[in-house]
């Protein structure tokens, strides 16, 4: 069991329910709009950051490019991106808990396999969450737009962290 770890993805599902909510109400524009600095629109960032987890849990399989949603995907509406979100979420968080450091996955790719540590797949799902969860919120706040706090601390307020002793 691998608790801390888990709860790093633990995280990563509230940061990712939080902004995905707050963006429930973006009109078409808004979703449309691609400000500086942003390597996508927001609608194409928030396609990415679902659809990354997707690949992300297959990777961790020796699996991937099995119509997981990427940036040309079209705009699946916000409730499938929330649930979508919250199955894969989930999945990480139980891949983490059950993670053998040492496995190791074979993953193929363009007619030759690679072998990488399983862990990988978890650091960069981490990492790519961050990414472009920053990214989106920086494009927010461009266009006007009130964006989620995602800081740890929100967090372990929302996990009723912190009690005073």
């Amino acid at each position: 069991m691998n608790r801390a770890l888990a709860e790093m993805f633990e995280y990563n599902r509230w940061a990712n329910a939080q902004l995905l909510e707050a963006c429930r109400g973006l009109n078409p524009a808004l979703l449309n709009s691609r400000p500086l600095g942003l390597s996508g629109t927001i609608g194409e960032l928030l396609v990415h950051i679902v659809g990354g987890q997707q690949t992300f849990v297959l990777r961790t399989e020796g699996r991937q490019n099995e119509e997981e949603l990427n940036r040309d995907s079209l705009w699946p509406g916000i409730d499938s991106l929330i649930d979508i979100a919250a199955t894969t979420s989930d999945e990480l968080i139980a891949i983490a808990d059950g993670l053998d450091d040492e496995r190791e996955v074979d993953l193929p790719y363009m007619g030759n396999r690679f072998r990488f540590p399983k862990r990988f797949f978890l650091v960069h799902a981490l990492e790519h969450g961050v990414e472009h969860r920053t990214e989106v919120k920086l494009g927010l706040a461009q266009l006007g737009v009130e964006t989620p706090d995602l800081d740890g601390w929100a967090y372990s307020t929302a996990m009723g962290y912190g009690r005073e002793v």
